[in-house]
């Protein structure tokens, strides 16, 4: 959900949570109005947060919610949590979004249960965004040139980064936040073995190798591997995946391939995500919403231009 922001960052980000029912598995807010941003999105004064509420119970969390925050829904909510929860689960990326909600503070990770499953899954996909990138990077690149690979990973493919968002972002989301993306993966970079991490220089050393890259291709995310697979399979030799990133490791354009894996997981999902939000939100919202987007893309090509 989005929340426009009313209050400074002194405000305690605890306050937000207590409009919203309790039971979260995790809470976290990001974008830029949590971190500080170059270009367009630098005024975090007026900036919009972007919340995301992790639940184990979507039916009985949209039922509390609903009796909290009629207003934050679109239409929907006259069907009820079931229906809104089938939206959400079956539906784009399995979120459903409220846009342009009043409320007040500013946080980063703001609330997580004890939840060992949870923290491992997010463990995971810091070290397995970390693989991707590596096998997009050359064999020898700098810390930012990963933190950019890193921050772009999910808008790879994403259609609103043609239509709706700033060409610079990802470049404006890494440049003031170097320092957070070091304590974000510091201590992953470290302890890989293919890496050498020169951490004085700001440098890393990649085994790029086609054994090296094997290795790294073979723990990506299976849904990452099976797309590779798709892209790489010609009609009528249904290779399995393992004989198909073998291949793709010995491939110069390596790097290119898993780009194009990557951007068929987002493009669709992002395609959907957004079509699914002109009903979570209201075709007022949407309107709305839509041209804050497109004014920022609009300071973008000013700035660029000038």
């Amino acid at each position: 959900m989005a929340l426009q922001a009313l209050q400074s960052s002194g405000v305690a980000f605890r306050k937000i949570l207590s409009h919203f029912p309790e039971e979260l598995s995790l809470a976290f807010a990001y974008g830029s109005g949590v971190y500080r941003q170059v270009g367009p999105s630098s005024d975090q004064k007026n900036a919009m947060l972007d919340f995301v509420f992790t639940v184990d119970d979507p039916v009985a969390w949209h039922s509390q919610n609903l009796k909290k925050n009629w207003s934050h829904y679109s239409f929907l909510k006259v069907l009820g949590p079931k229906i809104i929860t089938t939206i959400q689960n079956n539906y784009g990326a399995g979120v459903y979004y409220n846009p342009l909600i009043t409320c007040d503070g500013r946080v980063k990770i703001i609330a997580m249960n004890e939840n060992v499953a949870l923290r491992s899954a997010l463990d995971k996909n810091l070290k397995s965004a970390v693989t991707t990138a590596f096998l997009m990077l050359p064999e020898s690149f700098s810390e930012e040139d990963l933190f950019i690979e890193l921050a772009g990973l999910s808008y790879s493919g994403d259609f609103r980064m043609v239509v709706g968002e700033d060409k610079t972002k990802v470049l404006n989301i890494v440049k003031p936040n170097i320092a957070h993306f070091r304590e974000l993966y510091g201590n992953i970079l470290q302890e890989n073995p293919q890496v050498v991490y020169k951490i004085q220089q700001g440098r890393l050393e990649i085994d790029k190798s086609p054994e090296g890259q094997f290795t790294q291709l073979m723990t990506l995310p299976k849904t990452l591997q099976q797309q590779i697979n798709h892209i790489m399979d010609p009609p009528g030799k249904n290779r399995d995946v393992e004989e198909t990133l073998f291949q793709v490791a010995h491939d110069p354009d390596c790097g290119e391939v898993v780009r194009l894996g990557l951007s068929a997981i987002v493009r669709p999902s992002s395609m959907k995500q957004s079509t699914k939000g002109i009903f979570t939100a209201g075709v007022k919202k949407s309107v709305v919403y839509s041209s804050l987007k497109l004014h920022k893309m609009w300071k973008g090509w000013l700035r660029k231009a000038s």
